[in-house]
């Protein structure tokens, strides 16, 4: 049943010319569990990735490559971006790309507004600029070269020198939304998080914004400036323009009114675009800001964020190749708080994968359905007189519903699955503590065997149900062994914040063989 809520949810759209690595894939994964969960629990949701293809990098790769920039991002795009997303079963509702006409027609469109409002000027600009950020570097992030860049400065973030631009530039005037965005971090603490992103943000804000460089006349590899085509438009205010272009922006209205605003999910290195420039943007338009701008953290290898010129980058079939696309979704947001930095290590992935997975979750799964297969030829059994250990399950499995929710309404996805877990936990101690294989033995105890199996039995489709949005291959073959899909319907179509209620799963339902959800694997991973 729909709720009514809206939930409009984006990843960044990500530079084609980057290969995507394991750190692309989390921000996906992120916001995939997020959006799945929201639509499982029938909010109206919408979820949103794609590539960012404009700029001067993409123009200089492409013509290194003996190729045309388009030619360029449509071969990375149908070769890197788009496979990425079936590799870890992305249930993305749209994909945008900063070259679609949708895109760049209303990206024309906003900025005129915005020089028809005088927020636009023309003006000199001079200043070190790195092509890798596609950005004019703040004094914070420019320091000193080292080694073959001894004497030179370089940007902080990809190590490299930088160039000194010195040219007639459109700028924005974000130095006039200091105090609007002062208040509005100050009014809605919850538009930045976690809250030391937020902390971040303020103390940059406070020392005082300056206007913003939004064109480039060097290059011509972008979305043209309506009133004058000699220029292009800054690589980045074209890219933020895509969460509202995708839903409606200028040629859907209706559309745009039900979708925006949205939830932004976002690395922290890129959180000031969003947090600061994106909100002065919508502002000047006389556009609601988004929901929430949430800055995770960084992947690191090493100890090192994971850098594709750093050769630190980890290709995302490297693992699911092995473990398999819900083991890396599962691994990612279980083991790494969401909102802070993570270390991945092989070590962690595998002994995660058999402790928690195999061994915790699969093997709860296979062995409560070979039991009712053995002991009551497959048919769910009614449950008798409950006791206390009954009692106990019913109210972790109640509880555990409303907390993972709670958890994934603040968008604590660790939480949430740590929550959910709590029920396998307790199935497995609840099985060990009850011995049905004991019971099994003495007729007498027919009824109390049922009561058991079907307390079993009643804990895996909660589990099915709340982490569908995580483990979606697994859940759908264990909601196919509970023999589900025909007593309570599809999978997908769970209301999920009612997964905690009792007494779903009918008796008499008749399960099937579940082979092993999550298969040992003995090699060693390195």
């Amino acid at each position: 049943m729909a709720s009514g809520n809206s939930f409009y949810i984006t990843t960044p759209i990500f530079y084609v010319n980057d290969a995507p690595h394991i750190g692309h894939a989390y921000t996906e994964v992120a916001a995939d569990v997020l959006a799945r969960w929201h639509r499982q629990a029938g909010d109206d949701t919408w979820s949103l990735t794609g590539t960012d293809e404009h700029g001067e990098k993409i123009l200089r790769t492409a013509t290194a490559n003996g190729t045309t920039p388009k030619e360029w991002a449509d071969k990375l795009v149908t070769e890197a971006w788009k496979p990425l997303l079936a590799t870890i079963n992305i249930k993305n509702d749209d994909f945008i790309r900063t070259t679609d006409e949708r895109h760049e027609t209303n990206v024309q469109l906003f900025l005129q507004r915005l020089f028809d409002a005088g927020f636009v000027y023309s003006g000199e600009y001079e200043a070190l600029y790195c092509v890798g950020c596609e950005e004019f570097k703040p004094q914070s992030e420019i320091v000193d070269g080292t080694g073959p860049f001894e004497g030179q400065k370089v940007c902080a973030i990809h190590s490299k020198p930088l160039e000194l631009l010195q040219e007639k530039n459109y700028f924005f005037r974000m130095s006039d939304f200091t105090d609007r965005l002062l208040a509005l971090y100050e009014e809605r603490p919850e538009f930045i998080q976690p809250e030391s992103a937020r902390n971040e943000v303020i103390q940059f804000v406070k020392q005082g914004l300056s206007d913003l460089s939004i064109s480039r006349s060097s290059f011509d590899w972008g979305v043209k400036v309506p009133w004058d085509d000699s220029h292009v438009v800054y690589v980045w205010f074209d890219a933020l323009l895509n969460y509202v272009t995708a839903v409606g922006y200028g040629q859907d209205e209706e559309e745009f009114a039900r979708r925006w605003p949205a939830t932004h999910i976002v690395g922290k290195d890129i959180l000031r675009f969003h947090a600061v420039i994106w909100p002065a943007m919508l502002l000047a338009a006389g556009l609601e800001v988004p929901k929430q701008v949430f800055g995770h953290g960084w992947l690191l290898v090493g100890g090192e964020k994971m850098s594709k010129s750093k050769l630190t980058g980890i290709a995302p079939t490297e693992i699911t190749d092995t473990f398999g696309s819900d083991a890396f979704r599962y691994y990612f947001m279980r083991a790494i708080a969401f909102g802070q930095d993570g270390s991945f290590s092989w070590e962690d992935l595998s002994a995660r994968y058999q402790s928690e997975l195999a061994n915790g979750f699969g093997n709860l799964a296979s062995r409560v359905i070979a039991m009712v297969t053995r002991y009551f030829d497959g048919v769910v059994p009614a449950e008798a007189e409950r006791t206390d250990a009954e009692l106990v399950i019913h109210a972790e499995v109640s509880a555990a519903s409303d907390l993972a929710d709670a958890s994934m309404e603040k968008l604590a996805v660790h939480d949430a699955i740590a929550a959910i877990w709590r029920i396998v936990d307790e199935l497995n101690g609840y099985i060990t503590d009850q011995e049905p294989w004991a019971l099994s033995k003495d007729e007498a105890n027919r009824e109390r065997l049922g009561t058991v199996l079907y307390t079993a039995l009643e804990g895996l489709r909660a589990l099915a149900v709340l982490l569908s949005p995580v483990l979606p291959e697994a859940t759908a073959r264990l909601w196919t062994a509970l023999g589900a899909v025909g007593a309570l319907g599809a999978l997908e179509d769970q209301p999920l914040r009612e997964a905690g209620t009792w007494g779903q799963l009918p008796a008499g339902t008749q399960v099937s063989a579940l082979e092993a959800l999550f298969p040992r694997i003995e090699a060693t991973v390195n």
